[in-house]
This record gives structure tokens, C-alpha cells and sequence, in this order.
């Protein structure tokens, strides 16, 4: 696997490659490679020739400075998976390379980032937006991978290509989850032992939702449910929980008179925040 730090020498060989008829796919990460990171390049390396990922904790998407400096950095590790999986280039840049100057640009996307994530986090999906955009612009890839946990940050992204006119194709990859169905994130390696045994109640909560809501529970029913069920585990903090439409994330009243649906959760285990989400329909 070819390792870079920096723009100039990445883009030349991503150059070579093209003109030699391959085909590049895009895996963007922050680190702390985990299975779910691995699933998708393993997905890109089935749809193209050649597969890049990316590991950069980006500065701009963290509005809580402390979550920035505790998220967990394990880039000798990462390399290993990385060979391992097959994939063919890693790009990992400092921040001088990155943002050689502090940007000023900032990205308004309605209401995709005025909800769930967006409300709680304010300017994350901006500096989401800035990175994602220099590294399509570095990268200039024919498909991108994300996974579905981040459903929100998908559907921004997939606004950001559609309104910049980013020549790629997007995939939203399935969540993997842990034998408790808790899902595979890099912030679980902050979870302590007895936050992790908690930790899958959002799983369990989603998954109750969506029985209820199928069966034809009332939204505010269920919301209520939820809160319930996560508020009563120790150690854990509800922030909040939506029944949405999976394009727009509007808030839905009900789920059978909208296709599709998608439930999102987020909580905080001690002062570890974890997010999750579920389909319906």
C-alpha cells in the first residue's frame, strides 16, 4: 500500500492511475479503523480497480474543542488493516496540508443540517461539507463510500455532489454492529467496560421503535418509549430520538403514510456520545 502526507505526490499518482485506465474509489475516514470501515473498502475494491481511503481527523466538523483532542488516533493500526484488506493508497495529511490557511467558506444545507445532529452540533456539517469537498477535489474519485451510520452526513454529502456537481457516484454502505447489535464506531474504544454493556440499549430502543411503529404506535408514544428505555440505563443520556424521511429528514407523525422512513438516536454513555439509526419501510 502507497502511503502520502501530501496533495502533490497523491495526485500524481492518482494521475498515473487514471491514465492507465483505473478506476479510483474513495473511502474518507477519520482513523480508528474499525470493521465497519473495512466493509467499505472492501465494497470499493469489488466496484473499481484501484480503492484510496483517507484518515483525517478534520478540525472544522468538531464544535466541542474537547472531543477533538480525546478522539482516538491509532494510525499504526489503521496502516496494518488497511494492507491487509488490500486496499491500494492511504492519504494522510496533517493540517498544514489541509488548511494551509483558516478557511472562511461556510456551507448552509436548510433543513438537512437545522436537525438532529445539526441542532446539537451547530457548524459540524459545514466543516463536514469544507473536508469532504477538498478531498473530492483532491481525489477526484469515480465512486465515494460512506456508512449508513452516519445517515445524516450521508444525505448532506449527497446534496453537496448533487449542488457542486462533484462528477461521482456515492454509496451508502450498511451498518456493521457488534454481536449486541451496538453499532461499530470509533468512539466505542473510549467506552468503558461498564458503558459498553449499557451501550447497546440504543440498538435495543431502535429496534422496539420500529416494532411499534410498524404495529401503528403513535410517534409521541414511542418517542416517549425511547427515552424511557435509554434514560433508565446507567450511565446513559438520551439527546434525542426522530422518526424522519430518509431523503429530507423531516419529522414524520407517521411512519405508513411515508416511504421511505429512517429512526435516529443519539446518547451519551459517561461523556461518550454515540449515534445510530434504523430503516423503515
Amino acid at each position: 500500500m502507497e502511503i502520502f502526507k501530501q496533495i502533490a505526490p497523491f495526485q500524481a499518482y492518482l494521475k498515473d492511475a487514471k491514465l492507465a485506465g483505473k478506476t479510483v474509489g474513495l473511502v474518507p475516514t477519520m482513523g480508528a479503523l474499525h470493521k465497519g470501515h473495512i466493509s467499505l473498502v472492501e465494497t470499493s475494491k469489488a466496484h473499481n480497480s484501484l480503492t484510496v481511503a483517507t484518515i483525517y481527523v478534520n478540525p472544522t466538523q468538531f464544535n466541542n474543542p474537547a472531543d477533538l483532542q480525546k478522539y482516538p488516533k491509532t494510525l499504526d493500526k489503521d496502516v496494518a488493516l488497511l494492507e491487509k484488506v488490500g486496499c491500494d493508497a492511504l492519504f494522510c495529511p496533517d493540517n498544514e496540508e489541509m488548511y494551509d490557511h483558516p478557511s472562511m467558506l461556510k456551507f448552509d444545507f436548510g433543513q438537512l443540517d437545522k436537525v438532529m445532529e445539526g441542532e446539537f452540533r451547530p457548524g459540524h456539517f459545514s466543516g463536514v461539507a469544507l473536508v469532504v469537498s477538498k478531498l473530492f477535489n483532491i481525489v477526484q474519485p469515480h465512486q465515494a463510500y460512506f456508512g449508513q451510520k452516519d445517515w445524516q452526513q450521508f444525505a448532506i454529502i449527497r446534496a453537496l455532489v448533487d449542488e457542486l456537481k462533484f462528477d461521482l457516484v456515492l454509496h451508502s454502505v450498511p451498518t456493521m454492529r457488534e454481536a449486541d447489535g451496538l453499532a461499530m464506531s470509533s468512539r466505542n474504544l473510549r467506552l468503558s467496560e461498564s458503558q459498553r454493556q449499557h451501550a447497546d440499549v440504543l440498538f435495543r430502543a431502535l429496534t422496539q421503535a420500529k416494532e411499534a411503529l410498524v404495529q401503528g404506535q403513535e410517534v409521541r408514544v414511542v418517542k416517549k418509549m425511547v427515552a424511557d428505555m435509554v434514560n433508565n440505563e446507567p450511565e446513559m443520556k438520551l439527546e434525542y430520538f426522530e422518526v424522519a424521511d430518509r431523503k429530507n429528514l423531516t419529522s414524520l407523525t407517521n411512519v405508513k403514510d411515508a416511504s421511505p422512513a429512517i429512526l435516529c438516536i443519539a446518547a451519551f454513555a459517561g461523556e461518550v456520545r454515540l449515534i445510530d439509526n434504523l430503516f423503515v419501510g
